[in-house]
């Protein structure tokens, strides 16, 4: 996929490549891997398991240095820096032993602010994060989508230009699911942060998104980058806009078709000939 050259690009990975030595062998996990999110947008990943979408993320958190590539942020090259990424993983990582009140400003305390400033910062966040009261909880005190949502006020509490959420809402529930994807819109269409979701799940990516890359079977790169033409804002009922149909089953066909492809790399004849 060719670079698309924009001034308005928050995030730019550039032909990224990440190989791997394992077990006597060489596993390419990313291949020339190219993608640009636009400032204060939404953009999805989907893709195969397996494919490199949670290696990517950690590439471009600066977490760990791709085989070769180049990372950008504001069109400037960045290496093995995380100060510019706030960074959520699919569990929710709560201390169990701190209160949620000190949980949330547990980055903000890595990053030097003084703890009475940090809780003061804090407090006035929870009732916008629906947990107002819960402040001196403790994490097994909470349902499993509060607990999601006090890790994602501790990642955008940092207030870093770009934050990562790697399938936070995979281990919930469906109903909780979607009502963490609404509150999850609320909250950016409020911050205009620009954020880049991996999800296998095909109507989240479409719901939350103005983009979608889908990457391909190992190794991974962009087989496909698609717009979402759904106006915004959105709720339930977008789900039943014929637009929001035909983009289901179209991406729905290309991420079958890697899935099939991994399925084959992996040995299997379950699926041959599907």
């Amino acid at each position: 996929m060719p670079i698309v050259e924009n001034h308005r690009a928050k995030l730019r990975l550039e032909r990224i490549g990440m190989e791997f030595e394992g077990a006597g062998a060489r596993v390419v996990a990313l291949a020339d891997v190219t993608m640009e999110v636009r400032e204060n947008s939404f953009v999805s990943i989907v893709g195969p398991s397996g494919c490199g979408k949670s290696t990517l993320f950690s590439i471009a958190a600066g977490i760990i240095e791709p085989s070769y590539g180049e990372v950008y942020l504001d069109g400037k090259r960045v290496e093995r820096r995380t100060e510019y990424v706030s960074y959520m993983l699919q569990k929710d990582l709560l201390l169990p032993w701190r209160m949620i009140l000190d949980n949330v400003i547990l980055g903000l305390e890595i990053g030097g602010v003084p703890k009475r400033e940090a809780r003061e910062r804090a407090r006035a966040l929870f009732g916008r994060y629906g947990l107002q009261g819960f402040e001196n909880h403790y994490p097994h005190q909470l349902s499993g989508g509060m607990r999601q949502r006090a890790a994602l006020m501790r990642t955008l509490l940092l207030d870093r230009p770009l934050v990562l959420l790697d399938e936070p809402f995979g281990a919930l529930d469906a109903l909780t699911r979607s009502l963490m994807q609404e509150w999850l819109l609320q909250i950016w269409e409020g911050s205009q942060r620009t954020v880049v979701f991996i999800t296998h799940d095909i109507e989240e990516a479409i719901f939350l998104s103005d983009q979608i890359y889908v990457m391909s079977a190992r190794p991974g790169h962009m087989k496909a980058r698609v717009d979402v033409n759904l106006p915004r804002p959105r709720s339930i009922a977008s789900h039943t806009d014929a637009r929001f149909v035909a983009l289901k089953d179209h991406l729905l066909h290309l991420v079958r078709e890697e899935s099939l492809r991994a399925f084959e790399q992996q040995g299997s004849g379950v699926f041959a000939g599907a």
